[in-house]
C-alpha cells in the first residue's frame, strides 16, 4: 500500500484546481479458480492484481483516473490529470486524516490461500463424480471453484482512512440432463464472504447432486399452464424477484435520473403493508457483506421499504451529495479500474409471522415457485419477466404436478402492493450483479409469500 503521506499529497494535488471532494481507492487482490468440464480439468487459474484510482467530484460531476503503477511520479501525474477537470471551481481544504475503524467484522476460519491447489482440484472432481453418478441421463457437468482475497484502502478529503480485507469463496455446479428430445438443466451455487470452511456445511458434491437432481426431475415435468392465477414463491426460490423488481429501482443514481419507477416517491406506498425491504451489508458471511463499502463508508442495515412505505434509496457518496444526505454505505465497484456507483449488497424482504405451509394451503389452484431462474426488469416502468426453474401446481391447497416452462410476468410495484401473505422463513440466493459494465457480489432473499393473482406465461389450453 502507498504511504499515508504520499496519499495526502495526492489528495491535495487532486483538489488543487478546485472541487468539493476527492478520494483514493487502492486495491490488492489475489485469486484462484478451478473449472472442470466434460470430466476434465479445463482451467486452473491463479493471479494477483493491484492498482489505484483517484476520483474528484466538482460542480456535480465526477472525474476518475486509475493506474497499476505505484511510483510517486506516476501517481502525482494521475492526481494532476483529475485536477485539471475542476479548473475554476470552488476550492476546499484537506482535513487532517483519522483512521475509521470497522463497526462490523467477519470471521474467516480457513483462508483459501492456505489450502493447497490439489485439494481445490479434488473438490471439483468430487462434485463432478457425484453429479454423474446420480443418473445416466446426466450428459454434461460443469463444476467451478473460485476464491479471492481483496485488500482495500480508501483515503478521502473528508479526513477518513478506511481499510478492509475481504475473502470470497464460491462453488457452483451446472448440470444438463437429456431424455430423448427433452433437455433440462440444473444449476446450484454456494458462496459468501467466507473462507474455505464454506464447504464444511456445503460440500460441493452435495451442491452438484442438488443440481443433478433438479435437472433429472424436470425431464418428467409437464408444461406449465398459462394465464392469471395465484402464485406462491417459496423461500428456497431465492430473492431474484426482489433484487430485480424493486432493488435496482431503489439505487439512488437511477432514481435521481428518473430511470426508476420509484423516483420522487419517498414517503409513498411502494408495496403492501405486509412488505418490509432491507439492504444489509452487515449480515455474517453473506456474499454481499463487507466492513466498509468501496468509498470507506461503514456497512449498515438500510430499511428501504417499511410496512409498504418507501423510506429511502441506496446512496454512494456522489448521489448522497446530490440529495444532501449521508451515504448509506452502498458505494461499490468491481475493481480499482471502476468508479463507485450505488449498488445493492444483501437485499431481502423481511420475514412475516405465517407458517410457509399455511401460505400454500391458502391457494385453491395456482403455481408454487420452488426455484427462480433468470429475469429482466425495466426499471423505468417496473415491468419484469422471470423464468421459473422449478415449479409445481397447487391443487386444493396441496403441492401437485411438477411443471416446466413457466414465466412470471408482471409489474414490480403492482405485484409488491398485492402481496397479502408473508411467512416466517427466509431463503437466500447468491449472484454477481451487473451494472454500468461492472459486477459485484450480492445475495438476496425472500420469505415464502403469496401473490393473489399475476400473469404466468406457459401453455394456454384452447
Amino acid at each position: 500500500m502507498v504511504d499515508d503521506g504520499i496519499l495526502q499529497r495526492l489528495i491535495r494535488k487532486a483538489l488543487s484546481n478546485g472541487g468539493e471532494y476527492a478520494d483514493i481507492f487502492i486495491e490488492q487482490r489475489r485469486s484462484s479458480a478451478v473449472q472442470l468440464e466434460d470430466d476434465k480439468i479445463e482451467k486452473v487459474i491463479t493471479g494477483t492484481v493491484a492498482g489505484i484510482g483517484i476520483r474528484l467530484i466538482y460542480n456535480g460531476r465526477t472525474v476518475y483516473a486509475f493506474s497499476n503503477d505505484f511510483t510517486e511520479d506516476t501517481l502525482m501525474d494521475l492526481a494532476g490529470t483529475v485536477s485539471k477537470a475542476a479548473a475554476g471551481s470552488e476550492k476546499y481544504g484537506v482535513i487532517d486524516m483519522k483512521k475509521r475503524l470497522p463497526e462490523t467484522k467477519f470471521l474467516i476460519k480457513i483462508p483459501p490461500d492456505t489450502v493447497a491447489m490439489s485439494k481445490k482440484i479434488d473438490l471439483v472432481r468430487s462434485g463432478n463424480n457425484a453429479a454423474r453418478r446420480f443418473d445416466n441421463k446426466i450428459k454434461q457437468v460443469t463444476v467451478i471453484y473460485r476464491d479471492s482475497f481483496q485488500k482495500i484502502k480508501v483515503f478521502t478529503s473528508e479526513g477518513y482512512i478506511a481499510e478492509d480485507e475481504r475473502v470470497h469463496t464460491l462453488g457452483m455446479a451446472h448440470v444438463i440432463a437429456v431424455d430423448g428430445d427433452v433437455i433440462q438443466t440444473g444449476y446450484e451455487p454456494v458462496g459468501g464472504l467466507i473462507g474455505y470452511e464454506l464447504f464444511d456445511n456445503n460440500p460441493l458434491d452435495a451442491v452438484a447432486l442438488k443440481a443433478a437432481a433438479r435437472a433429472v426431475i424436470m425431464l418428467k415435468a409437464g408444461r406449465a399452464p398459462g394465464g392469471r392465477m395465484p402464485v406462491v414463491i417459496a423461500s428456497e426460490a431465492g430473492g431474484t424477484m426482489i433484487h430485480e423488481a424493486i432493488g435496482h429501482g431503489l439505487e439512488a443514481d437511477l432514481a435521481q435520473q428518473g430511470l426508476s419507477v420509484y423516483s420522487k416517491k419517498i414517503g409513498q406506498p411502494a408495496a403492501s403493508p405486509a412488505i418490509t425491504v432491507i439492504d444489509d451489508a452487515t449480515l455474517p458471511n453473506r456474499r454481499g457483506s463487507f466492513s466498509f463499502d468501496d468509498e470507506g463508508t461503514p456497512s449498515g442495515r438500510n430499511v428501504l421499504v417499511k410496512y409498504g412505505i418507501l423510506m429511502g434509496y441506496m446512496y454512494d457518496k456522489y448521489t448522497a451529495m446530490v440529495d444532501g444526505v449521508a451515504s448509506t454505505g452502498n458505494g461499490r465497484r468491481e475493481s480499482y479500474e471502476h468508479k463507485p456507483v450505488p449498488r445493492m449488497t444483501n437485499t431481502f424482504i423481511a420475514p412475516g409471522t405465517l407458517l410457509p405451509e399455511d401460505v400454500v394451503k391458502s391457494v385453491h389452484r395456482g403455481l408454487l415457485v420452488k426455484k427462480m431462474g433468470g429475469g429482466q426488469v425495466n426499471t423505468v416502468t417496473g415491468d419484469f419477466v422471470f423464468d421459473v426453474q422449478e415449479g409445481y401446481l397447487i391443487d386444493n391447497g396441496g403441492i401437485g404436478e411438477l411443471v416446466r416452462g413457466a414465466t412470471l410476468i408482471g409489474n414490480g410495484p403492482e405485484v409488491l402492493k398485492s402481496i397479502d401473505m408473508v411467512a416466517s422463513d427466509l431463503g437466500f440466493s447468491i449472484g454477481t450483479c451487473g451494472k454500468d459494465g461492472q459486477g459485484v457480489p450480492v445475495s438476496d432473499a425472500l420469505p415464502t409469500l403469496r401473490i393473489p393473482e399475476m400473469t404466468v406465461g406457459g401453455e394456454v389450453n384452447s
